[in-house]
């Protein structure tokens, strides 16, 4: 009898049944752990660099030597910044800013740009917000009607075209 109940012990344990520790759940994260939030959608680091680096050489080859360029995931977070060798603070400044502009009224600069003329509020609430750049250069980056960051492009006389540039140059790259 003893070598059956030895038995039939030696069957649990190798099922895992008789050790208490394998039987119990495994253990929960410490209540004061932050869940993880999901990654934003948004171009790859590689993309977004390569489009800023699109969108200052560009900027460049129209004269405009000192420009800065920023990419942003739709979350608004900085992906990328690059800015030419000169450029001031407040271009490195404005293109991070026209981004998230842009990310956050979910239409171009540009557009902005041209509803502020004929909108008084509007364009006194973003002249009184700094971390408001309606001027135009910064645009959106989408796949299909999503939209998954933006670009902003700052310290040029024509930001935007540097900014559609760097864009077109990723876009069919972007994923789906």
């Amino acid at each position: 009898m003893k070598k059956l109940s030895v038995s039939v012990f030696l069957v649990l344990l190798y099922a895992g049944l008789a050790n208490p520790v394998m039987a119990e759940d495994p253990p929960s994260p410490p209540a004061n752990t932050p869940a993880r939030v999901p990654a934003a959608k948004g171009p790859s680091l590689t993309l977004a660099v390569e489009a800023a680096k699109v969108a200052v050489e560009a900027c460049a080859a129209d004269g405009a030597q000192t420009v800065a360029a920023s990419v942003v995931d739709s979350a608004g977070v900085l992906k990328a910044l690059l800015a030419a060798d000169g450029t001031s603070p407040r271009g490195v400044s404005s293109s991070t800013v026209k981004a998230q502009t842009a990310l956050q009224y979910k239409k171009s600069t540009s557009a902005l740009f041209e509803q502020a003329k004929t909108d008084k509020a509007f364009a006194d609430a973003v002249a009184a917000n700094p971390n408001i750049n309606g001027r135009p250069g910064g645009i959106l980056i989408k796949v299909g009607d999503e939209i998954i960051g933006a670009i902003g492009v700052g310290g040029g006389r024509t930001d935007e075209p540097c900014a559609i540039a760097g864009l077109q140059k990723i876009h069919d790259r972007l994923a789906q």
